[in-house]
């Protein structure tokens, strides 16, 4: 019963991080008897690049990642959504397919709320809206870097951004290595370059006692050095 609780969006800390803090508790109890309970599997789809969304994903616990695939069948990941993250809101709202893809990093739950209760509350609740708002315009401007630091940064200056990154909001595990484990393949497609050019760059900062590896894991040994390179000092 304790758990069934937990589980009711009025008592979940988990909206705290995002938009549905604003809601009042009649407004939560509505979302929350409607909403849906998913669990996904590491390596499987949240939703896919053009599908039609009929409501948004509040994740409880888990890692996904965002990626838009080029022309040239080249996918480049442009975030990476934690726990607290709503997936899916701007195809929504704006009523169209999605515009990238969200995959499973580890195993995910989540909580799928219909599209009617989203947009009943953006309507009514003016807070909330701002709130969606807010939360879109930050996600654009992540965004927006992304493209810039792809455009304009070297290989090398992008690998050190991300691995501090993923230092800073994921943590470290008990040895000191960055918490979040990802492939090369996927770090490559952080970076929106090849594979082997990721590989190559991440042995030479290693070579330069940079970094730490111990297969897929990654332990920043050098922060200031890193610092100075992605800030191009």
């Amino acid at each position: 019963m304790e758990n069934h609780k937990e589980n009711r969006c009025e008592n979940c800390i988990v909206r705290q991080l995002n938009a549905l803090k604003s809601l009042n508790k009649d407004q939560l109890k509505r979302i929350s008897d409607s909403k849906v309970y998913k669990s996904i599997k590491k390596g499987n789809f949240i939703f896919e690049e053009g599908e039609k969304l009929n409501g948004v994903f509040c994740v409880r616990d888990g890692v996904s990642k965002l990626s838009k695939m080029s022309e040239n069948g080249k996918d480049t990941i442009v975030k990476i959504a934690t726990r607290g993250e709503v997936l899916g809101k701007r195809s929504v709202i704006t009523e169209e397919k999605t515009n990238l893809s969200a995959i499973a990093i580890n195993d995910m739950e989540m909580c799928f709320i219909p599209k009617a209760h989203l947009l009943e509350n953006i309507n009514n609740n003016p807070q909330f809206a701002k709130a969606i708002l807010l939360q879109m315009a930050k996600d654009l401007k992540f965004a927006d870097n992304v493209i810039v630091n792809i455009a304009q940064k070297k290989v090398k200056q992008r690998l050190a951004e991300a691995l501090l990154y993923l230092d800073k909001n994921f943590g470290i595990d008990a040895e000191g290595f960055i918490a979040m484990t990802l492939t090369r393949e996927d770090i490559a497609n952080i970076l929106g370059t090849a594979k082997e050019t990721c590989i190559r760059t991440l042995m030479n900062f290693k070579k330069q006692d940079w970094i730490i590896t111990d297969g897929k894991r990654i332990k920043i040994k050098d922060h200031n050095t890193l610092l100075k390179l992605a800030e191009n000092r």
